[in-house]
This record gives structure tokens, sequence and C-alpha cells, in this order.
């Protein structure tokens, strides 16, 4: 059985980390067993699950990925100017897929899952599917 649904939203920023945990776990059904795929559907953005008690780490995590791909670099050719966002689009990755038991996501205390803006601001989806017996 699979079933799928897409989560909308709008970042504020050029970069941010924008937890989706809430939204996610209100896709699930009570008693649902299996797991959750999640998929990007933009080139300049992706998916990740990190910690949800300190902010500074998503403060960490997008300077990081700054200086490791920063905005101005003279070798990029894409015409639109946003190679950046595409680098770390494919740094971070499209896709994500969380255990479900009992109708909730199989996360560590600290953990959320988390849509990771590198053009914005925009308007998103993000594609749900539930995959279980």
């Amino acid at each position: 059985m699979a079933t799928g649904t897409l989560i909308s939203l709008k970042s504020r920023r050029h970069a941010e980390l924008i937890p989706i945990t809430g939204e996610v776990k209100e896709s699930i059904p009570p008693g649902f067993n299996g797991v959750c795929v999640l998929f990007c559907r933009h080139t300049t953005a992706g998916l990740t699950v990190n910690e949800n008690a300190d902010p500074d780490v998503a403060h960490d995590v997008l300077a990081e990925l700054d200086r490791l791909v920063p905005w101005n670099n003279p070798r990029f050719r894409h015409g639109e100017g946003n190679s950046a966002a595409h680098v770390k689009s494919s740094l971070t990755g499209p896709s994500l897929t969380v255990p479900v038991q009992d109708g909730k996501l199989v996360l560590g205390t600290w953990q959320d899952i988390y849509f990771c803006e590198f053009d914005g601001p925009r308007s998103r989806t993000v594609a749900l599917t539930l995959i279980g017996a």
C-alpha cells in the first residue's frame, strides 16, 4: 500500500533550514507502520535530518555549506548565477526515508526533518509518500 501527498511551504530567506517534521507527522494516519519517503521537487533545495534543540546547529550547517560552496565562485558557469544552490542541493540530497511505527516517525530525541532552502525566498513543495504493509 502506498499513499502520497504534497507539503507546501514558503521560504523567507535566501538560505535557511525549515523544520517540516510537524507537517510530516500530520500526514501519517494513526497506527500506520512502514516508511515515509520525502522527495524535494526542486534543484536548488534539499532535505536533511539534524538536531532540533539548538538553532545554532542550523546556522552552523548553513555557514559551513557557504564556506564549502561560496555563492560567487568564479569557476561556476551556470547562466542563472545560482550554481552554489545547485551544488548544495546535491550535497544534502533530494530525498529522505524515515521509518514509521504505530503512526509515529522513528526519529531520535533531538532529530527533526528539515527542508533546506538554498535559493530563496520561494514557494516550495515536498512530495510525501507512505509505504506500508
